[in-house]
């Protein structure tokens, strides 16, 4: 299991557009995603569920993959949220 947190700089959040290329991102790979805010989670494949999280810019989500090419997934997740969010 790989994980990792971000804070998010874009101050619209994660909102429509960054959070569809951001699934397309995690579909890439054949682990698990989860993203997680406060105490909620939801599947990173999943555009409404990533959308009902409501994460604001400046709040922090983890991120967290398991199973096959967890690692590689990671890295593209984080290398993604940097260039976008």
């Amino acid at each position: 299991m790989q994980s990792f947190e971000y804070t998010i700089t874009d101050p619209e959040g994660f909102h429509a557009r960054p959070a569809g290329a951001f699934v397309k991102e995690a579909k890439k790979f054949p682990c698990t995603t989860t993203v997680v805010k406060g105490d909620r989670r939801a599947d990173a494949r999943k555009m409404f569920g990533l959308m009902g999280l409501g994460i604001k810019g400046g709040e922090t989500i983890a991120i967290t993959t398991e199973g096959e090419q967890e690692a590689e997934a990671a890295e593209a997740l984080k290398a993604f949220l940097e260039a976008n969010l």
